[in-house]
């Protein structure tokens, strides 16, 4: 793999330090307010809003991070104050965030020739993301690669930067991750794998800060949505970051005392916050699988349990769908998930009704996973059934079900 990377062609190749997260729209934005943060992004000038309103404000960059403070410095930190905004501050650090790997992103991919050893695993978000996390617990001795954007995490892998990519699918409280479905289909890569995880939702904040205090908490929308009823009982503002990990990024590089952050507890660690509360999210039950894609598919077995996923399109009619998913149950196979999208090129469908005008309906993709292993007759002979009413039939991958937590 080493030398294959070292003939791409079409990337700008850079060294940089390395190291060993969904999205869902089922929240209330009445209730937030939305901060585009960069890595660097500071909110401390904002102007002092009500509780529900929505603020976009493009915000200055901030300063430097400071670096961290030495053992016998900590009993003198300087903590200072605005009186416009009440916001509080301190100077305290306790990681150096600049010594962690930078996101990957579409414009400028970094390489890292640190250990090739290792299985290189690409994932959405920064160090103490969940899908971090869930890559971890894949491959506990891999090498993780943080990456800017969903689509970055596949241009990692078909760029041969990395060797896999981790990537969250759905949740069992905020739904599924749509733009990951999508991209499934525009990118030939293959799904190899699967990753279940208990999210437990930590509410974190700097050293020495009571969770009383806090008047403000970042984090992704989603995880906003999933721990919206003990964050009202708390009663602070919700604000809006691109990532649970890179809230608690913020709110250690700018060292915010009275701004919490959700995310997880290996997040905490990583950034020198504190865990002030553990799981806050409503719903006990909050579970989240993610995907395992790379270059080339996996050649299914049958000696363990085994998933199976496509994506296909139909014709208009009575019935049609019924027909393709009957293939399936008429030979004993379990269907565990069924998702549609709208096709983009071909988004409507118009069509003559008689005398009462014009009819206009969706052109669908429909994402299909269930259990049984392409290496079993009864899936090929499934699959063949479903190829005479298909227009459009695609393998995704046929691979082992996890089957922890």
């Amino acid at each position: 793999m080493a030398d294959l990377v070292r003939t791409v062609p079409i990337c700008k190749v850079y060294c940089a330090a390395s190291s060993s997260h969904h999205r869902c729209s089922n929240y209330h934005p009445q209730k937030v307010r939305f901060l585009d943060f960069g890595p660097r992004k500071d909110f401390l000038n904002l102007r002092t809003v009500n509780k529900w309103e929505c603020a976009s404000r493009v915000l200055p960059e901030t300063q430097k991070a400071n670096s961290p403070v030495e053992e016998d410095d900590k009993s003198s930190v300087s903590q200072g104050g605005n009186e416009e905004t009440g916001i509080t501050r301190t100077r305290e650090f306790h990681k150096d965030l600049n010594a962690l790997p930078r996101p990957l992103s579409a414009t400028e991919l970094y390489y890292s020739p640190s250990d090739r050893s290792k299985v290189r695993i690409a994932y959405q978000g920064v160090p103490g993301a969940y899908s971090e996390a869930a890559a971890l617990k894949a491959y506990p001795e891999c090498e993780t690669v943080p990456c800017d954007q969903f689509e970055d995490v596949f241009k990692a892998v078909e760029l041969w930067l990395v060797d896999k990519a981790v990537l969250p699918m759905e949740n069992s409280v905020g739904g599924s991750v749509h733009r990951n479905y999508d991209l499934l289909l525009f990118h030939r890569l293959h799904i190899v794998g699967e990753v279940q995880m208990v999210v437990n939702h930590c509410l974190l904040g700097l050293p020495g800060v009571r969770k009383e205090e806090l008047k403000s908490v970042l984090s992704h929308p989603q995880a906003l949505f999933q721990c919206e009823a003990t964050l009202n009982k708390f009663g602070v503002v919700k604000l809006s970051t691109n990532d649970t990990a890179g809230a608690a990024q913020i709110v250690a590089a700018e060292g915010v005392r009275d701004t919490g952050a959700i995310a997880s507890a290996r997040a905490g660690e990583i950034y020198g916050l504190q865990v002030l509360a553990e799981n806050i999210q409503d719903n006990a039950d909050n579970i989240t699988r993610f995907l395992i894609l790379a270059r080339e598919p996996i050649i299914p077995g049958t000696g363990r349990a085994y998933k199976t996923s496509i994506v296909f399109s139909l014709e208009e009619g009575p019935g049609v769908l019924f027909k393709a998913l009957a293939v399936f149950a008429l030979r004993d196979i379990n269907l565990s998930k069924i998702e549609s999208r709208p096709q983009r090129n071909r988004p409507l469908r118009i069509v003559d009704d008689s005398n009462k005008g014009r009819a206009m309906y969706f052109d669908y993709l429909f994402y299909l996973d269930f259990e049984a292993s392409m290496a079993e007759p009864r899936a090929q002979y499934a699959l063949g059934h479903l190829q005479e009413m298909a227009k459009f039939l695609r393998v995704l991958g046929s691979y082992p079900m996890d089957t922890t937590l």
